[in-house]
């Protein structure tokens, strides 16, 4: 029998999104107002702004680029973005906060097939992978519709990164399932 894939087997690892309030921003004034911030620009030449709720860190950049590092739900990279803005405009900037598009870069997920896999029969069989133990314990697996690439490992474990939207993901991981299944693994 093939590998039986669940979408509640789909865990979020974590979601990485952006937006940019088109604003010059002064990190070093920022960071008098935002606790749990952090800015060392000899070592990152953003503000590191850690939240505890949503449980994320988001980059401020200089240029008004701000980054969420970290969600396990696309809602929850929005929040922390939302959240991040309201607290730059305690520095004066003038934001209208409705107007801010949230961008999602990228879905890591990962997926436990319940079964082992053999990582360098698979190698052979599937076209569009890289195995090179020696260097990394995982099968890599790209496709391309949608662009993601699979990390399989021989305990069973898959972990998806690249998506931009749940929807992708989920169709990813069809795909996955369906080759898996047609190379009777």
């Amino acid at each position: 029998m093939g590998v039986i894939f669940i979408a509640e087997k789909i865990k979020i690892e974590n979601v990485v999104a952006s937006t940019d309030i088109k604003k010059i921003i002064s990190l070093d004034k920022l960071l008098t107002v935002l606790e749990a911030s952090e800015y060392e620009p000899e070592q990152f030449p953003g503000l590191v702004y850690r939240l505890d709720e949503p449980r994320v860190a988001t980059l401020v950049f200089r240029s008004g680029k701000i980054i969420c590092v970290g969600a396990r739900s696309t809602s929850d990279a929005k929040r922390a973005l939302q959240k991040t803005v309201r607290n730059i405009k305690k520095i004066g900037i003038r934001v209208n906060e409705n107007a801010i598009k949230v961008k999602i870069e990228n879905i890591v997920v990962s997926v436990n097939l319940g079964k082992e896999l053999n990582l360098d029969q698979l190698a052979f069989r599937l076209e569009d992978s890289e195995y090179e133990p020696e260097q990394f314990p995982g099968l890599v697996y790209r496709i391309y519709d949608p662009k993601v690439a699979f990390l399989l490992f021989s305990s069973g474990r898959v972990v998806c990164a690249g998506a931009k939207s749940l929807d992708a993901v989920k169709k990813a991981v069809k795909r996955l399932e369906s080759k898996l299944r047609s190379l009777n693994v």
